[in-house]
């Protein structure tokens, strides 16, 4: 079902700093910035491997989940088809954190759940090629 790393995301303090940083000190390139009303998120790439982005979050609010959770704050999967892997997940044991799928301010749809150590994890379905 997994078929790639999606995404690593960094929980950041400024979010335009951290974009200027990753883009001016290693060459990513913003492929994607908005908001969801609880944080800002911008998704950063690399010429050299588009298909593993950095996620950036800024919490809008301090003291919100995300931000006690910790500096990297979750791994992300890409899948085909995210409505048939949570159910071959759910199979394997795996309990997601919502009944519901998620929207990215890409449009991308996503689910969380808790590895075997706590850990922060995620599936994604993106919606680019």
């Amino acid at each position: 079902m997994i078929k790639k790393l999606e995404h690593t995301a960094i929980i950041v303090k400024d979010i335009e700093e951290s974009i200027d940083y990753y883009c001016d000190m290693f060459g990513f390139k913003l492929r994607a910035k908005g908001d969801n009303g609880i944080r800002y998120l911008a998704f950063l790439y690399h010429e050299h491997q588009p298909e593993v982005e950095i996620e950036l979050m800024q919490d809008m609010k301090e003291g919100t989940e995300y931000s006690s959770v910790g500096i990297v704050n979750h791994l992300a999967f890409t899948v085909d088809h995210i409505e048939e892997s949570i159910d071959y997940y759910k199979k394997k044991g795996v309990v997601f954190n919502s009944e519901t799928i998620n929207r990215s301010v890409d449009g991308a749809k996503t689910i969380f759940f808790h590895g075997p150590n706590g850990e922060l994890l995620q599936l994604v379905e993106p919606t680019r090629t």
